[in-house]
């Protein structure tokens, strides 16, 4: 029995097209598809929704999160 040990970017690639919460250490979830990412964390949703204290707040067609900035940590997790 072989396990492969799977990167954070292996991870992220296999989860492009499914749903997922993207989560913000400034409180705010974004619910939405992911359309794609790149290395410095920028992520593109579809079908958005923006979450602050659990609350829905928004609801967007297309969402990009920035993710180079240094001033928040971004949690990645499928639905």
């Amino acid at each position: 029995m072989s396990l492969r040990k799977q990167t954070p970017s292996d991870f992220l690639k296999q989860i492009i097209g499914r749903p997922v919460v993207v989560k913000l250490n400034s409180g705010v979830d974004y619910r939405g598809v992911l359309a794609c990412l790149d290395g410095y964390m920028n992520i593109a949703l579809e079908q958005t929704e923006e979450y602050v204290n659990g609350q829905l707040k928004n609801k967007y067609g297309d969402a990009f999160i920035r993710g180079n900035n240094g001033m928040a940590e971004v949690y990645v997790s499928c639905l």
